[in-house]
């Protein structure tokens, strides 16, 4: 359950959960829900579900055993705080995060009250990025649960972006990615939208990402913005030394 990404912000992904529900106008076309119900009819074993949500515990110490340190997107195909997954699974997933400190690993969400809630209850580590999905206006407020949790690195996904975000408060967000939506029925994105967002992230000294105008074909509309392309990521916390494993101790 982990493979070579061409998510252009990260490296790899490792899903020790799959399967999801919609919850906000992002879902709509969700990219995971057509990969999922693809290979269920190719036979692959973990996705004989399809898009129910499935826990898949003989996954969980895969990152352990990577030795080549990259970054890793945790459920690309799924959201490791859906109400079907229990606790005490999202805590196990956070000790092999901990445990695994050559990687950094990015979490992302939709149930922002959840993840709000859990925070103090979670095994939180500096190689441990905490994000939010926001799609439009109505869904800045999970910035502000983001905000209150205990993660070292924040970040915001602005993927599909459908519509303007403006005049957001980015104290103590690191890190802001912004895409349009790709695919069948793709919705468009307005390039004000985005320059805003970008003028906004550079009056807060917060890192910004264009990952794609997106659209039916998003090879052709490419990653331009405004003549160039932008990459930026947030700076990387220093660490003291340690050895990886499951030695939680500290």
């Amino acid at each position: 359950m982990g493979a070579k990404s061409s998510i252009e912000w990260t490296e790899s992904t490792w899903n020790p959960v799959t399967g999801c529900t919609k919850v906000s106008p992002g879902c709509a076309h969700c990219y995971a829900e057509r990969m999922s119900l693809r290979l269920k009819a190719m036979g692959m074993a973990n996705y004989a579900n399809g898009f129910e949500v499935t826990l898949h515990e003989q996954t969980l110490e895969l990152p352990l055993r990577w030795t080549k340190p990259q970054m890793i997107f945790v459920n690309s195909m799924s959201d490791l705080f859906h109400d079907a997954v229990p606790d005490e699974f999202i805590k196990k997933v956070f000790d092999v995060m901990r445990g695994a400190r050559r990687h950094r690993f990015q979490v992302l969400t939709k149930r922002s009250e959840r993840l709000q809630r859990l925070s103090p209850d979670l095994n939180w580590a500096p190689n441990i990025w905490m994000g939010v999905s926001v799609e439009n206006k109505d869904y800045a407020f999970r910035i502000d649960h983001l905000r209150q949790t205990s993660a070292k690195v924040k970040f915001v996904s602005m993927e599909p972006l459908l519509g303007p975000i403006t005049n957001m408060d980015l104290q103590g967000i690191d890190w802001v990615i912004v895409g349009g939506e790709s695919g069948p029925g793709a919705r468009p994105m307005e390039p004000e939208w985005v320059l805003d967002i970008c003028r906004q992230c550079r009056g807060g000294q917060v890192a910004f990402f264009f990952k794609q105008w997106g659209g039916t074909n998003r090879k052709k509309t490419g990653r331009l913005l405004d003549g160039r392309t932008y990459d930026e990521m947030p700076e990387a916390r220093p660490e003291a030394p340690h050895q990886d494993g499951l030695d939680l101790a500290s």
